[in-house]
């Protein structure tokens, strides 16, 4: 049974390696992105179509560059999914997989929760927060090109540009828009949301970081200079 059991570790690794498994991987992210550019997509036409500028100018555009700005980056999403290259390394086992799945995705369970009324000072909070998040996220991406992955997986070594403040610049930026929808839908019910995606987002990173170790023997010094996410604090 074990000799079974190390022959599967040995198959499943060497079709990791393989071009078929890469591109297979592919397809998940893409049709998750169609689908979130679609939803944005006619989400803004609605409220430019519906939307009144008149009764409060600022909020309105923020809104229109918010929704625009998250789109422009699926867009980004998509194009550096079909681009990027294959991976010289993955982390091992089912739990960084796990780690990275849930920390992307379970903020879509965040607007599920009731939507409250708020005061216009949030919502002018809100909307600029996912504002600064996607154009920030739009920004990152553009530098992180074709070493993007979703999974802990290893293609260069990015230290330049916002990489240069923080060691993951992406998931700050990604975080900064998230806490902008919380805002909108602020409850005990989308707190405990939160802290769960940001604990599996750290876990993500922890993932990431053992992995460029791993692969990069410079890594290590970048990490020791560079702040995980908060320049000067952490």
């Amino acid at each position: 049974m074990q000799s079974i059991a190390s022959a599967s570790r040995i198959d499943f690794a060497k079709l990791q390696q393989s071009r078929g498994y890469d591109v297979l991987m592919r397809f998940p992210w893409l049709f998750w992105s169609a689908f979130a550019v679609f939803g944005q997509m006619v989400a803004l036409a609605r409220y430019m179509r519906e939307g009144d500028p008149a009764v409060s100018y600022p909020v309105w555009a923020l809104n229109v560059a918010a929704r625009t700005a998250t789109i422009t980056f699926l867009l980004l999403l998509a194009s550096a999914v079909i681009l990027r290259a294959r991976p010289t390394a993955r982390a091992r086992g089912l739990e960084p997989r796990i780690s990275a799945f849930i920390g992307t995705f379970l903020v879509s369970a965040i607007p599920l929760c009731p939507r409250h009324e708020f005061s216009l000072a949030a919502e002018m909070a809100s909307v600029a927060l996912i504002t600064a998040g996607s154009g920030a996220a739009v920004f990152t991406l553009l530098r992180l090109g074709s070493s993007f992955s979703m999974m802990a997986e290893a293609r260069q070594l990015v230290t330049s540009g916002p990489y240069r403040l923080v060691r993951h610049p992406l998931y700050l930026a990604e975080e900064l828009a998230i806490i902008g929808v919380f805002i909108q839908f602020i409850s005990v019910e989308a707190a405990l949301l939160l802290s769960l995606q940001i604990g599996f987002q750290l876990r993500r990173m922890h993932h990431e970081e053992a992995l460029l170790a791993d692969t990069f023997p410079e890594y290590t010094i970048y990490r020791d200079m560079t702040p995980r996410l908060i320049p000067r604090l952490y």
